[in-house]
């Protein structure tokens, strides 16, 4: 049986290289303005306006328990969405494209002992550079990154012309 391959987008974060499956990719967007949102959780920074769509803007770096930092030129919105619910990922760059052999993949567990995996899925190697792969479920759990209902209510309606 042939090896599988299977398309990721690969993005930094805190100077680490992440995975996530292309397929729940939407697009991949500059960060330009996140309109903040009155008690909203402290991973959400708020919402953007992209593509039609009121969407909900998920800081990566305070969701993984690392330190703010400013946004720059290379700060990307990666948009993704799980069981349809769309949520822009804050990322501090967003690198590439990559097809991988689905058994270059492994289980977080098998690889990396004694780490609390929650986020995470799998690691692999790109080069080398290890690659951790997120759990996309996890990171979008409704719980933790639940918006307050009125922006959840705008975030859940089209955005007018």
């Amino acid at each position: 049986m042939a090896n599988t391959i299977e398309s990721y987008v690969l993005f930094e974060l805190g100077g680490s290289l992440y995975g996530i499956p292309s397929a729940n990719v939407l697009h991949i967007d500059m960060f330009e303005h996140v309109t903040l949102v009155p008690n909203a959780k402290p991973a959400i920074d708020g919402v953007v306006f992209s593509r039609g769509q009121v969407i909900p803007a998920l800081n990566l770096r305070v969701r993984f328990g690392f330190p703010r930092e400013a946004n720059t030129l290379r700060t990307r919105i990666i948009f993704a969405t799980v069981h349809d619910r769309t949520v822009g990922l804050i990322v501090d760059t967003a690198r590439e494209f990559r097809s991988l052999p689905r058994d270059s993949i492994r289980p977080i567990e098998e690889t990396l002992t004694g780490i609390n995996g929650r986020y995470l899925k799998a690691v692999t190697k790109v080069g080398d550079r290890l690659v951790l792969m997120l759990d996309l479920e996890a990171v979008l759990n409704v719980d933790d990154v639940q918006l307050p209902a009125a922006a959840e209510k705008l975030a859940a309606q089209p955005a007018s012309s």
